[in-house]
């Protein structure tokens, strides 16, 4: 099998079940597997895809326990070469699945690949490529919010949205991986709850040698955080999940970058919960 698909569900079945069109649409022809596993959702109406879709393995969580957990769990049932690791309020636009394959075959060291989102006002998403977040890119994010055409930035504003390029960071909402490379530098740290676990990834393959790359030249509907309510138990898991970044790679190696980065991260997160009252 080429492809194992896996999807974590957690109340959105209505976009969970648009997502599952728009793979049955696109993917004729290529070999697949879709793994769908529920994160122990409040809803139970995801389970009424179950007789819609019989060719996808559901698979039921009893407790919700985060998002990287969650797909690690589902890829150990996983038969694919590659992984396509993908949000369940996503839609694939296209027939460029082979295409991003074929792309992924033609590199010696691929990593991941992730593609260019926008969400439903056709609104590009900048997270669709990104930088390792250091001192300076993440002061930039935080509290500047400059977007700098011409350089590197948070965001890589160096590279246009509809190219293809090697990055260093591309989202979770769709991340291609080969299983082999997944499983070898350990998948997701489950360390992360939610938020943070892609960024890690990326990170962790390029220390591994790996090249990442975003394909703009293939586009998905994303319907952000469709599934997140944000309330303090969401600014908790963010800046949380930006804690233990800086934690793992910057707290013994550079503890001065590491203190400056504790220090805005913790009065971002305060100016965040002030403007929420």
């Amino acid at each position: 099998m080429k492809l194992s698909i896996i999807i974590v569900n957690y109340n959105v079945t209505q976009l969970l079940r648009n997502c599952l069109l728009s793979i049955q649409k696109y993917l004729e022809g290529i070999s697949y597997e879709v793994i769908v596993i529920d994160n122990a959702s409040t809803d139970n109406s995801w389970r009424n895809l179950i007789p819609e879709f019989p060719k996808i393995h559901f698979i039921s969580s009893s407790e919700n326990e985060g998002f990287a957990k969650a797909n690690n769990k589902a890829i150990k049932t996983a038969d694919g070469e590659y992984l396509l690791i993908l949000n369940p309020d996503t839609e694939i636009e296209g027939d460029y699945i082979q295409d991003i394959l074929d792309f992924a075959d033609s590199k010696d060291n691929f990593g991941c690949l992730g593609v260019r989102m926008h969400d439903a006002k056709g609104n590009f998403l900048p997270e669709s490529k990104r930088s390792v977040p250091d001192m300076f890119n993440s002061f930039e994010k935080l509290f500047i919010n400059f977007k700098r055409k011409e350089s590197k930035s948070y965001y890589q504003n160096n590279i246009s949205e509809f190219e293809n390029a090697e990055v260093e960071v591309i989202t979770g909402a769709f991340c291609l991986v080969k299983k082999k490379v997944y499983e070898e530098v350990g998948g997701f740290d489950e360390a992360y709850f939610m938020y943070g676990e892609d960024v890690d990834l990326c990170y962790t393959l390029l220390n591994s040698g790996y090249q990442n790359f975003y394909y703009g030249k293939a586009s998905i509907l994303h319907h952000k955080g469709e599934s997140t309510i944000k309330n303090e138990v969401y600014l908790e898991r963010f800046y949380g999940a930006m804690q233990i970044f800086i934690s793992k790679y910057y707290k013994e190696p550079k503890p001065l970058q590491y203190s400056l980065l504790k220090a805005g991260l913790k009065l971002r997160h305060k100016l965040e919960l002030i403007k929420m009252k």
